[in-house]
């Protein structure tokens, strides 16, 4: 066979799978009966001004139904197992107790029920391509429920959710044309400038500076990566610090800060992957949100990375690795940035700022616009218990914009950097898209159900947060994606994590569901960060100049470390405060 038509192994087992799938899936849907569960739900009923009962539901007054005895019930588990569930997706009943319930039927279809995200997972250990890979679990999911449209039957459906919305609407509209505005205009550019003529004076220094911009730019992802990475290379490389170094602080002050650091697009995106129903605090979009920020304090294993970039900018190499220590003594030496034979990732197009030469690009043009995103993020969530992520962005760009125009930058030249900003991160939305989509099939085909009953009764709750980590760390390096590891893992952890609260009858089940959700947060941010398959590593070594290889080997050594540490404090943890 001529190499214009050979087919590599890893493809072709690729094939063979999603084929095999797809088939079984096929069969499921056509012969298969599910699983049938009873769910019950307790909310907060209260009466309205109408003197209605009502419940909040995502954030909505919902009327309470008509409530029946529940011995009287068909949702009821009795009644599920002896015969399919009637066409109703609720019913309220009265408890033996005099509690008013809702009951939901809820289904699995065993081992099946976790196909779609072992595909996933499967063709990114084979293929290395997230996006292919979601899309074959979205379809292997939508096949299972017997829905064969997959365009209009799940995607445009999917789409259509106003979180989904939200969420491109953020990533790729805000966030995309603000960070191509801030390219247009130079701004990124000057401040770092501005930094290095009044603060660095030598190589810890600019190392230091290199850490803070990264602070700074705490929005995280390709975007971070890309800006920070570019601006502080002409300062570091002018005091002589290694290009491993530099890559290692670009790269682990992107996603990990974004996790502390979170006014940001994470928390928008991740609070649609989280809802449990029945758990009052995770009930609206707001509370989701708010429980993202609250789970802060447990996300060990990137406030322990970010601790670890601040050392190593401050020539502390203890926890760093021998060979960054290596690579930090080699340029203090010898004045050498790259090791022997390294082949450094070019990236001239990425350094190189378009900027129209009639416009003189200033500092303020970058700062001003920051200040407007913090204060707005800050005061919404004080003020309105919280954070507007998308008002700020919002305002972040306008400010922008009219500053760049009252300088005397031509709409052309707007329209053309907001442009650029946003086929920056096309991909990345689809994959969004595709994340979520994959997420809400999950849920319907009862995956997390199906590992409450397999492991609620068997797994000690100590263990599960570690075991999530584990999982998280080995999906996210095998993607590459963080936010594609979310959509895989969420829907089945926090469910589960739930339930093993319960049934051991914990004192704090929020505070463990905290630290559950702060394992899956930072174990696929671990794993993300270190994949070399991972865009946010590639682009790492591409704007500090550094090997990748070299990149991945110096990284993953002080990431690993952090990485096991944290696992030993929410180990701790579950004991000290949930327990």
């Amino acid at each position: 066979m001529s190499d214009k038509f050979a087919i590599s192994k890893q493809s072709l087992l690729s094939l063979v799978l999603v084929i095999g799938a797809l088939l079984t899936a096929v069969y499921i849907s056509l012969y298969s009966s599910p699983v049938y569960k009873e769910q019950q739900f307790t909310y907060d009923i209260f009466t309205n001004d109408a003197g209605e009962q009502v419940y909040l539901y995502k954030g909505k007054q919902t009327l309470v139904g008509e409530t029946i005895p529940y011995s009287s019930s068909p949702l009821r588990q009795a009644a599920l197992d002896t015969a399919p569930p009637p066409n109703i997706s609720q019913q309220w009943v009265s408890m033996p107790n005099g509690d008013i319930k809702l009951l939901k039927p809820a289904q699995h279809f065993g081992i099946f029920s976790l196909m779609p995200a072992i595909i996933a997972v499967a063709l990114c250990l084979l293929l290395r391509e997230p996006l292919i890979a979601l899309l074959a679990g979205v379809v292997c999911g939508s096949f299972i429920l017997g829905k064969y449209d997959i365009l209009n039957g799940v995607l445009v459906p999917s789409l259509a959710t106003s979180s989904t919305a939200a969420i491109l609407l953020l990533y790729l509209w805000l966030l995309g044309g603000l960070m191509g505005l801030w390219a247009k205009t130079g701004a990124a550019q000057a401040f770092a400038e501005t930094m290095t003529k009044h603060f660095v004076k030598g190589p810890r220094s600019a190392k230091f500076i290199a850490w803070l911009t990264g602070i700074i730019f705490f929005q995280g992802g390709t975007m971070s990566t890309v800006i920070v990475g570019t601006t502080v290379k002409p300062l570091a490389d002018k005091a002589n610090i290694s290009h491993e170094e530099m890559a290692y602080i670009v790269d682990s002050t992107a996603s990990p800060i974004a996790c502390i650091l979170a006014f940001n697009a994470w928390p928008a995106y991740v609070q649609a992957l989280i809802f449990v129903p029945g758990v009052a605090f995770l009930a609206t979009e707001a509370d989701r949100i708010n429980f993202f920020f609250s789970s802060i304090a447990f996300s060990f294993y990137a406030i322990l990375a970010v601790f670890g970039t601040l050392l190593l900018s401050l020539n502390f190499l203890k926890f760093s690795g021998k060979p960054l220590r290596q690579a930090h003594q080699r340029a203090l030496t010898t004045g050498q940035l790259d090791a022997p034979g390294a082949k450094p990732m070019s990236a001239k197009e990425l350094t190189q700022t378009p900027v129209p030469s009639n416009y003189r690009a200033s500092a303020y043009d970058f700062i001003v616009p920051l200040i407007i995103l913090i204060v707005t993020s800050i005061a919404t969530f004080v003020f309105l218990g919280s954070p507007k992520v998308n008002w700020a962005f919002g305002l972040a760009l306008l400010s922008c914009a009219l500053m760049a125009m009252a300088k005397g930058l031509k709409i052309t030249d707007l329209v053309d950097g907001i442009n650029q900003g946003l086929k920056g991160v096309v991909l990345a939305s689809v994959i969004l898209m595709l994340a979520v989509t994959i997420g809400s099939i999950s849920k319907e085909i009862g995956a997390g159900l199906y590992m409450v009953d397999v492991l609620a009764g068997e797994l000690p709750f100590w263990a599960l947060p570690v075991l999530l980590q584990l999982i998280t760390m080995v999906i996210a390096f095998s993607t590459g994606s963080s936010w594609g590891t979310y959509a895989i893992t969420f829907p089945l952890a926090m469910p589960l994590a739930w339930a093993l609260g319960q049934s051991y009858e914990l004192a704090n089940p929020e505070i463990y569901l905290m630290i559950c959700f702060a394992a899956v947060l930072n174990g696929s941010v671990y794993g993300d960060q270190c994949s070399p398959i991972s865009d946010t590593t590639i682009l790492s070594s591409m704007t500090t100049g550094c090997d990748l290889t070299d990149h991945v080997k110096t990284q993953i050594i002080p990431a690993t470390f952090a990485a096991l540490t944290a696992g030993l404090l929410w180990t701790a943890s579950t004991f000290v405060f949930a327990a």
